[in-house]
């Protein structure tokens, strides 16, 4: 992935361009897009010569280790699931938020940072066989849990 810095100066001016004035909910679909499409392509990429995963757990653990790493130079803090195909992942010093300041005023910002990362976690899934629903949430600033849901077919 790109330097961290410049990641983040390119995300900032997606999310800035993308949600702008009145055009929120469809500003965060094309991001949500944009991060599917790369989710989709770093998952390939990354997992060319590793062998198959046993199973979904397995695929969420490389989710949270190799993919984030590669994205947000660390691992996910924190991975948890109700072994029914529900899935948490906790990112204590999400990479997309530190930008923005601890105020409470920056919750309301926050979505239009989360909507890539959805779509990373979502295109990354879809690229391994998973069809899932990812949506995030941040409680405290620069914290955030995106929550993933297998579709069982």
């Amino acid at each position: 992935m790109a330097d961290s810095p410049l990641f983040q100066a390119l995300h900032m001016e997606m999310a800035h361009a993308l949600c702008g004035e009145g055009e929120q909910e469809k500003g965060l679909g094309a991001l949500e897009g944009v991060g599917f499409r790369v989710g989709q392509g770093l998952s390939e990429r990354l997992t060319k010569e590793m062998p198959s995963f046993k199973d979904e757990l397995d695929v969420l653990k490389f989710l949270c280790k190799d993919l984030w790493i590669t994205v947000f130079k660390k691992q996910v803090d924190n991975l948890r699931t109700n072994h029914q195909g529900t899935y948490m992942l906790q990112d204590n010093q999400f990479l997309l938020l530190s930008q923005l300041s601890n105020g409470k005023q920056y919750l309301e910002e926050a979505p239009k940072f989360l909507a890539f990362t959805c779509g990373l976690v979502k295109g990354a899934l879809s690229n391994l066989g998973f069809d899932s629903t990812v949506t995030a949430e941040v409680t405290v600033m620069p914290s955030s849990k995106f929550q993933v849901v297998i579709q069982k077919s």
